[in-house]
């Protein structure tokens, strides 16, 4: 018989009740937690997750898309993180076709996708993750599929061809086929595209003897018991259910184990507690004192239970209540004598420990063009009121369909498929509540689905993985110096250039560390954004580095196989899907049109000057030297092209050891030096003096009230602002760098834009809008709202407008507490 183990320190203050045991043990299992603890605070994980507007779109479109942020392990909301990746990828190229930036604020990050109009008909994936999150596996990434329709290839049905050999896996339960021991063998049955199939066969021995027969019992899952016997092997015989060819095609089952444990887990006959059976035919130490086996239960890497038992005994019983287990995966561990992992099981938990969303319209039938109200209403697991900020999209069911029954929603990726590796056919089947098999369908997906968080062999040796990507917590830049022999620039010093969208100008002094890689961040950065680095070497000598940015490289991706995408449009309603949606898109176009058309008709009688803003604060300087290539020709640094070309400006030295001083600048001390910028920042005499002269538009000098007002007290001496080619607003970024610099453009976060719909006049007839002339209206999304808060009372208001088509509107929101509790709902409106 097992016995509860005590567990006295749990990460992030989660307790566990316990009962006393040997020292040793105790010792073994706190140091389980011990390391745990190590890895999870060193190792860190989190979780995203993204909901768009719908699944089909047509290229010219635009995705309407939130993304959501948590921490890994207790799945409160990440106000860590501020970065949030979305890549657009092609999944028959694995190539990223478009990539943005969202901004993430308490862990929510709404925004945008415009679908370029040249893309293709094809499967898309859109991967979502972090700037962390990039020290992970990809399989860490949030995954959602997409398809896009063009009206000139026009896709069609995935279907699996007959007689078409099925991918099998048989997976013993724990582990391993152990000689003599009773277990269950699991497996899982798809198509080439990754879709489950049901199938049927038998088990035969090496005397060709038929052992048992076995059919699926969901989605190609199922299982069957089976207890190895001495000097036979095991071969199955599988065949697709109704093939009428009735075609059988062999499976060797897996190697069985001489020695070994068999771990057989039900959690599904008993509200309270799940039990677990364990066996093994080890031969009995011969202290039967001194032997014993170990289960440890962790949810997310958190030890939630343990319990120890005697090797002696042949087989044994553990229970665990349930009221230890939180919602989500449990990964079930035992460790033999010798601690060592020997056998794994996962359980999922649904306790519904989550938000409950209603979502009320307050008519069920509208008519075309008419107001549609919807109450939203949230309350936490106890049916208290609770404040949430959702996301709700209202959709056309004939012009948006989906691609599953039961996809993907922000509670089944959080508690479920974010922990398990590859992909799993209509997650959110195993939370919705209507589904009465779904605690049976869950059982077969844990005996089938890999794990993906760790593997105690990490945990237990300490292994730590290198940290290559930092948290985001703004736009970040980092890259490689490195020398003309490709060594590492170690602690090189080096400047960094913004020009942003709005003319405006930052300037950043850094350093490489000692493997010359390099990190700004925390910038606040929006569209696209001309960067300029400039290495900073001793006296000069920056012209044989060569400067990496990370940010300019496209992102790898790796799609091993085309992920299943069923279709559920029927060729009639594709055609009316792409006729409609084109309609609208050529709508927006002329639109477009006609405000260029209205913007070129305007007369233009005088162009007014942009301003500079690199003159923003003094505007007119008292002395200006333009450079150009005769003033340059020969020149080292800026303050060679300004000696005797500036009346009372005195340069003395030469090269990088040269001084300036403003006629009149002294005080008590001696000579005042003159404050220095670059293209209106201040930065140090010796940075600046490192700016190549071919890269210098002209030098500002400015004395008296100028100085004072651009530099304050620092302005004592006068100051000199050198203006770049570079940071000037009309300065072409492609021009070919100088040596010992890097110009180029990146993208800053994607500005949130507002969705459009028209409003239309409550009592108004299907033609008759407020906001303009009547046009068709069979737009596919009607309403996005990405930030939709419930009050006080756990109560909010929605409207939106019907269209002209006469449908089924699918209304779908999902949100957050700020604690980490989430929750999603449905609902529809008919419009006759």
């Amino acid at each position: 018989m097992f016995r509860t183990l005590p567990v006295r320190v749990i990460f992030l203050c989660i307790c566990v009740s316990v009962t006393a045991f040997r020292l040793v043990d105790e010792a073994f299992v706190n140091t389980l937690i011990e390391k745990l603890k190590a890895y999870n605070g060193q190792y860190p994980r989190e979780k995203v997750y993204l909901q768009t507007d719908r699944d089909v779109y047509v290229p010219g479109e635009t995705i309407w898309l939130k993304g959501y942020l948590f921490d890994g392990i207790l799945h409160n909301v990440d106000s860590v993180s501020r970065v949030l990746y979305v890549d657009l990828i092609d999944a028959r190229k694995s190539e990223v076709v478009q990539q943005i930036k969202l901004k993430a604020t308490q862990g929510q990050a709404p925004g945008q996708l415009a679908l370029p109009d040249s893309l293709p008909t094809g499967t898309y994936l859109l991967h979502a993750y972090t700037s962390w999150m990039r020290n992970f596996p990809e399989a860490y990434y949030f995954s959602k599929t997409l398809t896009l329709i063009r009206s000139d290839n026009k896709p069609t049905a995935n279907a699996t061809p007959p007689n078409l050999k099925p991918d099998v896996q048989f997976l013993p339960e724990g582990g391993n086929l152990v000689l003599g021991l009773s277990g269950r063998v699991a497996f899982k049955a798809v198509s080439t595209t990754g879709k489950g199939l049901d199938v049927e066969g038998f088990v035969l021995n090496t005397a060709k003897d038929t052992v048992m027969g076995f059919s699926s019992l969901h989605r190609g899952m199922g299982n069957f018991a089976l207890q190895p016997e001495p000097n036979q092997t095991y071969t199955a015989f599988v065949r697709l259910t109704g093939d009428p060819a009735k075609t059988y095609y062999p499976y060797p089952l897996p190697a069985v184990q001489p020695v070994g444990f068999v771990m057989t887990v039900d959690n599904l006959s008993n509200p309270n507690v799940v039990k677990v059976f364990v066996q093994h035919n080890k031969p009995a130490p011969a202290d039967a004192a001194a032997g014993r086996i170990t289960l440890v239960a962790q949810t997310r890497g958190v030890v939630v239970h343990a319990a120890e038992g005697p090797l002696s005994r042949k087989s044994l019983l553990i229970q665990i209540p349930r009221d230890k287990l939180p919602d989500g995966i449990t990964q079930l561990t035992l460790f033999d004598e010798k601690n060592t992992p020997v056998s794994e099981r996962l359980i999922f938990i649904d306790r519904r420990d989550r938000l409950r969303v209603a979502l009320t319209p307050a008519k069920a039938t509208v008519r075309p063009r008419e107001a549609i109200e919807v109450d939203v209403t949230v309350t936490d697991p106890e049916g208290k009121p609770a404040q949430a900020t959702l996301s709700l999209a209202a959709t056309d069911l004939n012009m948006a369909p989906t691609m599953a029954s039961h996809p993907a929603s922000i509670v089944s990726h959080l508690l479920l498929t974010s922990d398990l590796v590859g992909t799993v056919e209509e997650p959110g089947l195993y939370t919705d509540d209507a589904n009465s098999d779904r605690a049976m369908q869950a059982d077969q997906l844990m005996m089938t689905q890999g794990w993906r968080r760790f593997t105690w062999t990490d945990v237990l040796a300490g292994t730590i993985p290198p940290i290559r990507y930092p948290l985001e917590e703004g736009i970040t830049l980092t890259g490689q110096i490195s020398r003309a022999n490709s060594k590492p620039a170690e602690k090189a010093n080096l400047m960094f250039m913004l020009a942003k969208k709005d003319s405006t100008r930052e300037v950043l002094m850094g350093q490489a560390d000692e493997k010359g890689r390099f990190v700004t961040g925390d910038l606040d950065l929006y569209d696209s954004t001309g960067v300029f680095i400039q290495a900073l070497g001793e006296r000069g000598n920056n012209r044989g580095y060569l400067i990496t940015l990370d940010q300019v490289l496209k992102p790898t991706v790796r799609v091993t196989r085309v992920p299943y995408n069923p279709f559920l449009l029927g060729p009639e309603a594709i055609e009316e899907f792409l006729k409609r949606t084109n309609e609208y898109l050529e709508i927006e176009r002329q639109i477009r049109r006609n405000k260029e058309v209205l913007l070129e008709a305007v007369t233009v009688k005088a162009k007014r000057e942009k301003p500079d803003s690199r003159r923003m604060l003094y505007s007119t300087p008292d002395r200006t030297v333009k450079f150009d290539d005769m003033n340059r020709s020969g020149a080292l640094t800026f303050l060679d092209v300004v000696r005797s070309r500036v009346p009372g400006v005195q340069v003395t030295g030469s090269g990088f050891d040269a001084r300036v001083q403003i006629r009149g600048a002294v005080n008590m001390g001696g000579p005042i030096e003159p404050a220095f910028f670059l293209d209106g920042m201040p930065i140090s005499k010796d940075a600046v003096i490192n700016i190549p002269v071919s890269d210098i538009e002209a030098v500002d000098v400015l004395t008296g009230g100028g100085a004072t007002i651009m530099a304050g007290s620092n302005g004592a001496g006068g100051v000199i602002n050198v203006l770049t080619r570079r940071g000037s607003p009309d300065y072409d970024y492609s021009q070919t760098p100088t040596p010992g610099t890097l110009a180029t453009r990146l993208m800053g976060y994607t500005p949130v834009r507002e969705f459009y719909a028209p409003r239309y006049d409550k009592a108004a007839g299907p033609r008759s809008a407020v906001d303009g002339p009547a046009r068709p209206d069979f737009r596919a999304t009607l309403h996005w709202a990405p930030m939709v808060k419930t009050g006080p009372d756990g109560k909010v208001r929605v409207t939106f407008y019907a269209s002209d088509a006469k449908t089924k509107l699918r209304l779908v929101a999902e949100g957050t507490t700020l604690s980490g509790k989430v929750g999603t709902s449905k609902a529809e409106v008919g419009v006759e």
